[in-house]
């Protein structure tokens, strides 16, 4: 695949998946209103939770979109399986933690329960989790082990899935 279908797929496909799992559905639950916290609790207490919040989303959303991009430049694919990639993506924020989309996506959903104090889009993260975690581990990685051999198992040793490696990972 070349690089122009690459990124109108994945553009579509980040449209679709994320999309609708950190805006739409978030949207849905709670319309993006601010939840009221009981009086008791500080307003240090608020303010710093609003601003984690805010860090966590955005920080997010740009691990998201480079871990997007990084399926176009490197692997000239997408992140769909329909249309996947024809090297294995181990560049960039994937030299760090082998799921950055799916971290990025559950830092965003929690992100979102802080700033807008919403604690019902924690319990989402955790529904969401459920069948992403399943995917990965029974869908995913058997996939990628396949297509990639070796190197995926070598790339799978080194890189944990789901919490960030301090050092950089070079292949």
């Amino acid at each position: 695949m070349r690089r122009t279908p690459a990124a109108i797929g994945t553009t579509i496909f980040f449209a679709l998946a994320p999309g609708a799992v950190v805006g739409l559905l978030p949207w849905w639950i709670t319309r993006w209103e601010v939840g009221d916290l009981p009086a008791a609790v500080p307003s240090w207490i608020t303010v710093s939770s609003r601003l984690i919040g805010v860090a966590l989303v955005v920080g997010g959303v740009v691990v998201l979109i480079r871990a997007f991009v990084r399926f176009v430049i490197e692997g000239l694919g997408t992140p769909a399986p329909i249309a996947p990639t024809e090297h294995l993506v181990v560049g960039g924020i994937y030299k760090y933690v082998r799921n950055p989309m799916y971290v990025a996506i559950f830092a965003t959903i929690v992100g979102q329960a802080l700033l807008l104090g919403r604690p019902v889009l924690l319990l989402y993260g955790v529904v969401t989790a459920v069948p992403v975690v399943a995917f990965v581990r029974w869908y995913e990685e058997p996939t990628l082990r396949r297509r990639f051999g070796a190197e995926y198992e070598r790339y799978r040793a080194a890189v944990p899935g789901w919490w960030p490696r301090l050092r950089a990972y070079e292949p």
